[in-house]
């Protein structure tokens, strides 16, 4: 018997509800922000997300999934969404488009990582972007975006992480301090910690393992470091959310994992969500069009995954609407019976009204209680004597009402009628 690979997970459908509503709420706010949908292709040139993310990092060297193809080709599964992105609005002249270029798009993202709870080596993500615009009101407005959608989702207690990652005018000298910083250390730092020293030192600042703590505690502060132009970039969007009154962390520690962010870099939190606190991260990228070959572009994202979101959302009972329940139930008995209840389900389907029929020629009985198993409002019943006077008996599953004849010929269009009174409003 095969078992899906480690790492991947299947939605079934009691699960679906969570992810149409997230869905749903995806799309509904994007559009307050007037986000437009991209699509990009699920695997890419293995260079890309090299010369994106960057060697050195866990991405690069330990959780990509990449194979030479029947073409020589040296070609990845996506691993993250902007490098993607990025190479799309470069190769389709996005640049002439007025600026900021604002994206979002949701899709499957294949990483080769240590499983856990939330967490898969093919997960599904959902990632915006506003590239073309260094004003620190766009940063704002993708962190109002993550605001917004978690909010209306039910999260409780948000809360941004902020730091600032600076640019290659001020980062050099304060990786050389924190280097420096290092130096007489490299007897207490773990391995990981003294190969990224090497690499990526940036991420040492990220390092989870407890000996390193103390020493982390005691790094300097990026900030602390910043040129003239990273400062005001990063006062004014700590302004902006001042004005907002929405609730920030500097959080000395936030680098995020990937090369190509500078300046502004933040997460969302939410409480009750255990030791994991973030739910999104993501940051500024102003140098990542230059670096896969185009001008220099600014820009700025996040990514959230949504197997998380949802196990959240559970854990902290929200709940969401259920999938419809069949409006109308066919119950039928004898062949010439079946036949013409597959000719009034099709016309009910055609006027919108959910309908479902039981197969395999079962007792009436067993087909009633299928009805009520399905949440049906109306059962259809049609045996040899409704068939030889042109009728049908219209029994409401959710009432008492006693049981109605109705002509065949006019049912369709009764149900239609009804149904059409409860949902006045329906377009």
């Amino acid at each position: 018997m095969y078992l899906a690979p480690r790492g991947t997970t299947d939605i079934l459908p009691e699960d679906q509800p969570y992810w149409l509503y997230l869905y749903d709420k995806i799309r509904h706010v994007v559009g307050l922000f007037d986000y437009q949908r991209i699509d990009v292709p699920v695997f890419e040139e293995t260079a890309l997300y090299v010369r994106s993310v960057g060697e050195g990092t866990d991405i690069v060297d330990k959780e990509m999934y990449n194979f030479v193809d029947k073409g020589g080709r040296d070609i990845a599964l996506r691993p993250e969404f902007t490098a993607g992105i990025v190479r799309a609005y470069l190769e389709n002249g996005m640049r002439t488009l007025p600026q900021p270029v604002k994206l979002y798009t949701t899709g499957p993202l294949f990483r080769y990582e240590r499983v856990q709870a939330g967490r898969y080596r093919q997960h599904t993500q959902f990632d915006i972007e506003s590239i073309g615009s260094l004003d620190p009101a766009v940063d704002l407005e993708i962190m109002s975006v993550a605001w917004q959608l978690y909010s209306e989702l039910g999260f409780q207690g948000l809360a941004f992480q902020l730091n600032s990652t600076g640019c290659p005018v001020c980062r050099p000298a304060y990786i050389q301090r924190l280097v420096a910083y290092y130096e007489p250390r490299h007897q207490e730092a773990c391995e990981d910690c003294l190969r990224r020293l090497q690499r990526n030192p940036l991420r040492v600042l990220d390092c989870k393992v407890e000996t390193c703590q103390p020493i982390i505690a005691e790094a300097p502060h990026i900030i602390d470091h910043l040129c003239p132009e990273c400062a005001e970039h990063f006062a004014t969007l700590r302004g902006y959310l001042d004005a907002l009154g929405r609730p920030y962390t500097l959080n000395h520690r936030l680098v995020r994992g990937l090369d190509y962010y500078t300046k502004t870099v933040f997460e969302v939190w939410a409480e009750g969500i255990g030791a994991q606190n973030a739910i999104c991260g993501g940051g500024r990228y102003d140098g990542l069009a230059k670096e896969l070959g185009g001008p220099p572009t600014p820009g700025i994202g996040f990514g959230s995954g949504m197997e998380r979101i949802i196990l959240l959302m559970k854990e902290n009972g929200i709940a969401v609407p259920g999938v419809p329940a069949p409006q109308v139930a066919m119950i039928y008995h004898g062949s010439n019976a079946k036949t013409r209840c597959v000719q009034l389900i099709t016309d009910l389907r055609e006027q919108d009204i959910r309908a479902v029929m039981a197969f395999d020629d079962r007792s009436m009985r067993a087909q009633l209680r299928n009805a009520n198993r399905v949440g049906a409002t109306y059962a259809i019943i049609l045996g040899e004597d409704e068939l030889a006077a042109g009728n049908a008996v219209l029994q409401d599953m959710l009432t008492d009402a006693p049981r109605e004849t109705v002509a065949q010929t006019e049912i369709v269009h009764l149900l239609a009628e009804r149904f059409e009174s409860d949902y006045p409003c329906k377009l």
